[in-house]
Parts: structure tokens; C-alpha cells; sequence
């Protein structure tokens, strides 16, 4: 196929901000092509929230997503928000949830927001073209992209393939690549919302606890989530460490409350004194999982009964419990990763439009960006909010 197709706008990417960019410009009378080299639309959509769709938080706000500037998403999340993209799920009939924490899920399967989507774009017009491999992207009258099935050109594109995460998924870091072609900036790249790593070495660390889990409040710095913690093979996952990873870097510690809500000193003296004659892993076993009490009796408590042990060891150890602090090793990496930390630097983009200020036309939306939000359904949002402010503003001319 030799002769280019023309068409108002280029979308690069039919995942959740990709597909919100086209409907939005398409059902405003704009001509577009959405261009995506794999070969089903909306596969991490597909993937998330166990198959369900965390589809957005309706605590949506400015403060739960991690930026160089972190006012940038503002604009964006107030003129398309939760209860925008709530509208058009209803509209389209899918049962959903809310299931903790203000995150609002599927009933079903999460195909029903791809279908949705898909919808949407065809009630605008939109021309989805999967399996295209972009071997090449020129700017200068408009843009030009080649493919593995020909030229597209149009005066607008849109960069929306995503960060670096899962690869597994064809997550490139080709937005990046062409933002930096046209000389935008890209902040450092790091996995976010993903499991750490823990050294067997680790000062305090106890191994062999994988597949243990409890509540926990996690913290790194003075950033602190209390959700689920879970024990691997490898070091610790689960929602609260999840959340901590996108605020730590290497080197840094983070500590734990296995105990929250309460002075776990206090707690375990009082035990102690309804319950003598137990012995430390049994007393302890009230509070934890059996198997990481065992654990923690064996390395902080001796042998005996707990009536037998004074109250400065069981202090030490409530301490212990309430802020136990490591240093990780690393992350398992993009790999396990559900998002991309850093991006398309926002000082070279328009928080209104999602334009680059230097290069008309060119747009950046999505995990593309150096937006990063909360686990829980804000990084959907941030697709679906800045994709519709690029997409409408294509369609009223910027």
C-alpha cells in the first residue's frame, strides 16, 4: 500500500487514554486513525483488576497522583471526571462496584469497557487499525507515520502507547522515543505500583514467610497507605506495598506497622498479663498470622512462658512490631509492574490541552505522561481525563 491516508488525527495507541482521545475528537466531527501494534484494542484494560476493571476512584483527586508538577493533572481530572466516566458506563448498561476505598469495578468482565469503548469510537467514526507496526514517524507539515500497512498523515497526533510497563503486554517505550525526536523532555523512568525485592541478608528481615499476608501501615518517607501486605518468595507485595514502591528509590527505607491501629507494646503487656502461662509465639499468634508469629517470637522473645519475660523485652519487641524498618533491594521490575513512574515531562506540555508547546499539534496522554496515580483505579482516570482534554481540544482547534 503505497498512497498515504489522511485524516485529522493520528492516535498512537488504542489503550484506555488512546481510545478516550479518539472518541472524544471523533465524535466532534474529526477524522481519526488509531494506529496500535497489537492485534486486540485495550489489552491492559483487559488484564486489570483481575479481569474486572478498577475503571476509576471517586476520591479522584490532584494530591493522589505522583508529578514533577503534581498540580498538572488538575485541569484535566476537573473537566472529565469520576462521575463523567461513571456516566458513559451506565449509559452503556455495565454493572459495576464499589469495592473498597472509593474504587469502582466491573461486575462483569472488563471486556464490557473495551466493547464500550470500541462503541464510542465507532458512533464517531473513528478508523482502529490493529497489527500496524510504526517504523517511522516525521513531523514538519503535519505528521507523517509509516506502518507495516502503509502511510497515515494528519495535522494532529497523539502519543498514548503507554509507559514500560509489563512488557509482556507490548508496552514499548516508543512515546517516549518520538516525544524526544521532536525534542520534548522525559523524565527519568522507573516501575511503579510494583512488588520490592528483600535480600535474605537484610538486617531483620525473616525469609520463608511467602504467602503470608495481613494488614499493615506501610511507609516510606512521610508517605503512609494501610492496605494488605503480602509475603513472597522474593520480598513483600500487596496493595500497601504497591502504593509505598511509587514513593521509594533505591537506598531508601521503608518501615511497618504490622500492628496498626494500636500501641503494640501496651497490647502485648496486656496479653501477657491475661494469659501468663502461654508461651510468646502463642500470645503473639492473637495478633499476627500464625506463621509470622512464630517467626517473630523466635528471633525477639525467649523461651518459656510470657508471665516469665519482663516487660522491656515485650516493649522491644512491640517496637519492633509497630515500626519495623528494611532498606529493599530493588523492585521485581517493569516486568511486574502496573505502571510507569516518570514520562513526558509536563513543563513541554499544556495541562489544558495535553499539547506539546513546542511543536503544534503533537499530543502526549495517558501513562505516556509524567503522570503516576495511586493504585485503585486513578491511573484509568488519568487515561480517560487526558485523553478527552487532548481529543476535545483537537476537535475545537486547540
Amino acid at each position: 500500500m503505497s498512497l498515504a491516508m489522511d485524516f485529522d488525527v493520528i492516535v498512537l495507541g488504542a489503550g484506555a487514554a488512546g481510545l478516550m482521545a479518539a472518541l472524544a475528537a471523533g465524535q466532534r466531527g474529526r477524522r481519526v486513525a488509531v494506529l496500535d501494534h497489537a492485534a486486540e484494542a485495550g489489552r491492559k484494560i483487559l488484564i486489570s483488576g483481575g479481569g474486572r476493571c478498577n475503571f476509576t476512584n471517586l476520591d479522584t483527586d490532584a494530591g493522589r497522583f505522583l508529578s514533577g508538577n503534581p498540580h498538572f493533572a488538575k485541569s484535566a481530572l476537573a473537566r472529565f471526571g469520576p462521575a463523567d466516566i461513571l456516566a458513559m458506563i451506565e449509559r452503556h448498561g455495565i454493572a459495576w462496584h464499589e469495592k473498597t476505598l472509593g474504587q469502582l469495578f466491573c461486575d462483569g468482565s472488563a471486556r464490557a469497557v473495551v466493547a464500550m469503548l470500541l462503541a464510542e469510537c465507532d458512533a464517531g467514526g473513528v478508523d482502529i487499525r490493529l497489527s500496524h507496526r510504526i517504523t517511522d514517524v516525521v513531523g514538519g507539515d503535519g505528521f507523517s507515520v509509516a506502518t507495516d500497512h502503509g502511510t497515515f498523515r494528519a495535522p494532529a497526533l497523539v502519543l498514548a502507547t503507554g509507559g514500560l510497563s509489563i512488557p509482556k503486554m507490548g508496552a514499548t517505550g516508543l512515546s517516549h522515543a518520538i516525544a524526544r525526536q521532536f525534542g520534548l523532555r522525559v523524565t527519568p523512568t522507573l516501575p511503579a505500583l510494583v512488588p520490592l525485592t528483600i535480600d535474605a541478608a537484610t538486617p531483620g528481615w525473616v525469609p520463608d514467610l511467602a504467602g503470608v499476608s495481613l494488614d499493615v501501615v506501610a511507609r516510606c518517607g512521610t508517605t503512609r497507605f494501610r492496605e494488605a501486605m503480602l509475603f513472597t518468595h522474593r520480598g513483600l507485595s500487596g496493595p500497601a506495598i504497591l502504593q509505598v514502591s511509587s514513593y521509594w528509590d533505591s537506598g531508601r527505607e521503608i518501615c511497618l506497622d504490622l500492628m496498626p491501629g494500636r500501641d503494640a507494646a501496651e497490647a502485648l503487656r496486656a496479653a501477657k498479663r491475661q494469659r501468663p502461662r502461654v508461651e510468646g509465639r502463642t500470645m503473639l499468634s492473637g495478633f499476627l498470622p500464625q506463621r509470622l508469629a512464630q517467626a517473630m517470637a523466635m528471633h525477639h522473645l525467649p523461651d518459656g512462658p510470657v508471665g516469665d519475660m519482663p516487660d522491656a523485652v515485650l516493649n522491644r519487641l512491640g517496637q519492633h512490631l509497630g515500626r519495623w524498618c528494611l532498606v529493599p533491594a530493588g523492585t521485581e521490575g517493569f516486568a511486574k509492574a502496573e505502571v510507569t513512574r516518570g514520562g513526558i515531562d509536563t513543563r513541554d506540555l499544556s495541562s489544558r490541552t495535553m499539547e506539546a508547546r513546542s511543536v503544534p499539534g503533537l499530543y502526549a496522554v495517558g501513562e505516556a505522561v509524567d503522570v503516576t496515580g495511586w493504585l485503585g483505579g486513578y491511573n484509568f482516570q488519568w487515561a480517560w481525563a487526558s485523553g478527552h482534554a487532548a481529543g476535545r481540544a483537537i476537535a475545537e482547534g486547540g
